[in-house]
């Protein structure tokens, strides 16, 4: 099991010229903005404020409402999603000190990690250019609007110092995570997928399916053509179907490896076993053969909110036969891209340009600051 990661310094010898004049270099740190402090807004805080070369300078919520107590417990100084007065003072009444608005937040940001809902990207984005800080989104906008991707293990060298750019979504950072050295190996990679999604997060109660299997209508799904974004010389196609479960996500995975691959079914799990973000467990030998189990599994370990970074591979589900190589692998939807949202972060500001390094920089200081 890849649960391990070991830390390896990094240079402090590099410097980049921040986009408001502010030079990011040794002794200093970066300034971060959440913008959206909710189910995945609260999570990339708290990654953030474990790394020694960031800080969290304040957090969003669009009304003095759920969230903004542990904001508070965090010591986060918290900020109105809107300039509007009426909007700000609204905390106050509340028993809130806001800070102001999110232009206010903005000018004491190097970067903003979006994490507000989906489809209200495209006028934040505007926002973000005006302030002049670089910008991070979520899966849940399109790639077309922010016109870059990123996933640690595929494309973390495209996107140094870039302006802003998209962490790809749960299920295509699941899938880079473990297509991704498969691809480096082969140099060729044909991919059919199935998607079996979770229907909601365990926080919503307003979404479905309750008692029904839902598929998605629209082939291929978002999921193979997203991969692309990050690593396009994979040719993979994709199908999905929502079911009734909050926890995780589970993806039945089909890979046509070119002649000539040199693999096998051992050498592929230990392939994966190398890689970080990726956990390798026996159902049959650990008794741990559904999302419930993996999820406790996670609890047990002490993750805080029970997440789980890695990707779960069930090493007696996984078969190479011939060229075809067939594996079942889980997905935490609340919690996988969390580490990819610090790793982007290093990218855009140009301070790390090898993704091994900030991978286990990222990792090993999230888990000292959960004491795990």
């Amino acid at each position: 099991m890849n649960c391990v990661v070991f830390y390896q310094q990094i240079s402090n010898d590099l410097l980049i010229e921040g986009l408001q004049g502010q030079v990011i270099g040794e002794g200093m740190t970066i300034k971060v903005a959440i913008n959206g402090y909710g189910t995945i807004g609260k999570r990339v805080a708290d990654a953030v404020d474990a790394q020694d070369d960031m800080e969290i300078v304040g957090v969003t919520k669009t009304r003095p409402a759920f969230g903004c107590d542990l904001a508070v417990r965090k010591g986060y100084p918290i900020y109105c999603t809107f300039d509007e007065q009426e909007r700000i003072d609204a905390f106050g009444k509340a028993g809130y000190e806001c800070h102001g608005g999110l232009s206010d937040l903005l000018s004491v940001a190097d970067i903003v990690v979006d994490c507000s809902p989906g489809k209200v990207g495209a006028s934040n984005k505007e926002k973000y250019q005006s302030a002049g800080v670089k910008w991070i989104f979520q899966g849940g906008e399109k790639h077309a609007m922010t016109e870059l991707s990123y996933t640690s293990s595929a494309n973390h060298q495209e996107n140094l110092n870039a302006q802003g750019t998209r962490v790809v979504s749960c299920n295509t950072t699941g899938l880079s995570r473990t297509l991704v050295p498969l691809y480096n190996h082969c140099g060729e990679l044909s991919v059919e997928c199935t998607m079996i999604r979770r229907a909601a997060d365990p926080g919503d109660s307003n979404k479905g399916p309750i008692n029904a299997i839902k598929p998605v209508l629209k082939v291929p799904s978002h999921h193979g053509p997203d991969v692309m974004t990050v690593k396009p010389q994979i040719s993979i196609n994709s199908m999905a179907v929502a079911v009734p479960t909050t926890i995780m996500h589970v993806h039945v995975i089909v890979a046509t490896l070119p002649e000539g691959h040199g693999l096998t079914t051992d050498k592929v799990l230990s392939m994966w076993d190398s890689q970080p973000r990726i956990i390798l467990m026996n159902g049959g030998e650990t008794g741990i053969t559904t999302t419930a189990e993996v999820m406790e599994f996670a609890r047990d370990i002490g993750r805080k909110w029970g997440d789980l970074h890695e990707i779960f591979v069930w090493k007696d589900g996984v078969k190479l036969e011939g060229n075809t190589l067939y594996y079942f692998q889980a997905i935490h939807q609340e919690s996988d891209v969390i580490p990819e949202n610090v790793d982007a972060i290093r990218a855009l500001m140009g301070v790390e340009s090898d993704w091994n390094k900030s991978v286990s920089k990222t990792d090993l200081a999230i888990s000292k600051y959960n004491n795990i």
